[in-house]
């Protein structure tokens, strides 16, 4: 069996290296890949937007099954056609990945069916939004609507920092068109959660959740990055919790999209905070979460292949999904400077993994036998263990091993799961 998957970083790898346990995935390629998904894929040097070259191929190469698992290319409808050409695929299409493609979309799907979320107001006129903040209590959260490479997320402290952030999306086209409408929502309190989920269109059977690290800095200090470090399970996301959430929050989501003539078929990612009012849903995303992926997929026990190939027919409810009960870390080696401005090519030298550990490479190439550094993030290194304190040992341990002199990572990584009793 041939299989596409499209995406070049760490959560590709993740879902690559899971794709090949499968004893009929006799050939993998990765479109665009990196230096170290070379290791476990044939990399195609297409682009992940480039629809048509992505399609042509596949069709060129008679691929069997493709993942598409980043959110431009979903939102840009590469399902859609793809299954034109008769190949089957994991992910939404594009009139289901709009859940993520755009915030105004999400929040107004959640108003009309009672999903718990943050109250909100929605802008196309930046006039009209700082009118709006001069009275709005403080701190708000001002989101562009379209996708920002997880950064159109502005929480602002004072109605200044308001105006400034609407001045940045809405007229000066910080994130491009993506700003052309906002939302201004409230600003909600409590811990976060990740919870990713497959689903069918009818059934949804949640992942086992994780906890992200987004601050640059320990202590949850610095700017907001793509992600430093994840731990799994989180928490903070206990059996009476998750309850609830199946039951206000993500069947209603799944029935509502159908009600919507938008099935979602895929991962459907939730972001939580578990508010003094309940659980209530920042966002939406229409895919693997990156670096949730990186945590979530080492403890699953099923097949990989089995259990999307199932997502694309309809068939979950009959498909057995298990976890492991053991924790996850992953702690992030990013490129100094990150995630303002950093220096790229350094060397990587990576060291043994044992069947405990992984190394998920999100940005490097090849220059001949060498691995070097290109990108932001670079490597994700991932351990598991029994308990959550010897998974977060083990991970950074690991760590300390590679070979990145421009390499830095946060520390505390899992530090505030383990505070509140989190290593049971």
């Amino acid at each position: 069996m041939k299989i596409m998957v499209v995406g070049g970083g760490g959560r590709e790898h993740a879902i690559i290296k899971k794709l090949k346990e499968n004893k009929n995935a006799e050939k993998i390629y990765a479109l665009p890949g990196n230096g170290g998904i070379a290791a476990d894929a044939e990399c195609v040097s297409i682009k992940a937007a480039d629809i048509p070259a992505i399609v042509d191929f596949a069709k060129t190469n008679g691929i069997d099954y493709a993942v598409v698992a980043p959110d431009d290319p979903l939102v840009l409808g590469c399902v859609d056609e793809l299954e034109k050409e008769g190949i089957p695929c994991f992910g939404p299409k594009a009139n289901a990945a709009i859940i993520e493609g755009s915030k105004v979309f999400s929040k107004n799907l959640m108003k009309k069916y009672g999903i718990p979320t943050a109250e909100y107001a929605v802008f196309s006129d930046a006039e009209e939004a700082v009118k709006y903040v001069e009275t709005a209590p403080v701190p708000t959260v001002i989101k562009a609507d379209g996708l920002a490479l997880g950064k159109g997320v502005i929480i602002a402290q004072t109605r200044e920092e308001a105006k400034e952030a609407i001045k940045e999306i809405m007229q000066d086209k910080k994130f491009g068109k993506s700003g052309d409408n906002i939302v201004i929502e409230e600003f909600l309190t409590g811990p976060e959660v990740s919870v990713l989920s497959f689903t069918d269109g009818e059934t949804v059977v949640p992942m086992i959740s994780s906890m992200d690290h987004k601050r640059a800095l320990d202590g949850d200090k610095g700017l907001n990055t793509g992600g430093m470090g994840t731990i799994a399970p989180n928490p903070y996301y206990t059996e009476e919790v998750a309850e609830e959430c199946m039951q206000k929050i993500f069947l209603p989501t799944i029935k509502a999209m159908k009600q919507e003539g938008r099935e979602f078929r895929g991962c459907l990612y939730f972001g939580l905070m578990i508010t003094p009012d309940g659980p209530k849903v920042i966002e939406y995303n229409c895919r693997f979460g990156d670096p949730e992926t990186q945590v979530v997929l080492p403890l699953l026990e099923s097949d990989l292949l089995e259990i999307m190939q199932a997502v694309t027919n309809g068939t979950l409810k009959e498909t057995q999904v298990n976890f492991s009960k053991k924790s996850a870390c992953c702690v992030i080696l990013a490129s100094k400077g990150y995630p303002v401005s950093y220096q790229s090519g350094f060397e990587l030298t990576l060291p043994e993994c044992d069947e405990n550990s992984e190394i998920f490479v999100a940005g490097a190439k090849k220059d001949g036998d060498k691995l070097l550094s290109a990108g932001g993030r670079v490597l994700g290194v991932t351990a598991t263990a029994d308990t959550l304190e010897e998974a977060v040992k083990r991970a950074y341990a690991l760590s300390d091993k590679v070979g990145f002199e421009n390499g830095f990572c946060r520390r505390d990584i899992g530090a505030r799961a383990l505070a509140i009793g989190g290593n049971k």
